[in-house]
């Protein structure tokens, strides 16, 4: 009886170190997502899979790390919703993960606040449907038309097929080179991602456009000690 009794306490015991350890790692990485990324919203909520926990940090490596983000600003782009997942994650420096996703919302007013920057122009996005919509007033005329968002070599580019410009509907391509040119790969930046990460692709839903990026073997920023 003392014998099986010294046993529960043993595994309790180890549970109980188990639970700190995995707790105190999830602050740990909540702290770095705050130190490392601009204008976090909210208190990241982190995850860390597997158990038991403590043989993972004693063999240096994470078995999965999920975390989320109310909203943060990469680049200068305010984004919401972000989810991020990553597996093999090293508890030492250099901090590498094998493989990492993130997911993150870029919201109408970001895009807009883009495209303003990038046309000089005074338009406004909203979401239509499956699609981008684009209006505003140039030389004096009504313009709408409907961005496409796309990601090539890594960036997050929109163009602009076709418009109607006070009412006549005509390609982007023709209309004046120096206005057709505005409207033409405008990158909106999602930027000071870690190394190794690299977006991938992009679709439009109802609150914005949804980015996702990935990456294998991602440098993974740390706390400050």
């Amino acid at each position: 009886m003392v014998g099986l009794t010294l046993l529960v306490l043993v595994t309790l015991g180890f549970v109980v170190a188990d639970v700190v350890a995995a707790q105190r790692t999830r602050e740990t990485v909540s702290d770095a997502i705050v130190e490392n990324v601009d204008e976090v919203v909210g208190v990241p909520a982190v995850d860390v899979g597997g158990f038991p926990f403590l043989p993972q940090l004693a063999r240096g490596e994470l078995d999965r790390l999920d975390a989320t983000v109310d909203g943060a600003t990469l680049g200068g782009i305010a984004m919401t919703d972000l989810v991020i997942g990553a597996d093999g994650v090293s508890t030492s420096t250099p901090y590498r993960a094998d493989e990492v996703v993130v997911h993150a919302t870029i919201p109408t007013a970001s895009l807009q606040g883009a495209v303003v920057e990038r046309t000089s122009l005074e338009l406004t996005v909203e979401v239509a449907g499956d699609a981008l919509r684009l209006s505003g007033q140039v030389l004096g005329l009504d313009l709408a038309g409907e961005l496409t968002p796309r990601v090539e070599d890594g960036r997050l580019l929109v163009d602009v097929a076709t418009v109607s410009v006070g009412g006549v509907r005509v390609e982007a391509a023709a209309l004046p080179s120096d206005l057709a040119s505005r409207l033409h790969d405008l990158e909106i930046p999602v930027e000071d991602l870690p190394d190794g990460l690299v977006l991938t692709d992009a679709v439009v839903q109802s609150d914005g456009v949804r980015v996702t990026a990935s990456g294998t073997d991602v440098a993974v920023p740390g706390a400050a000690p």
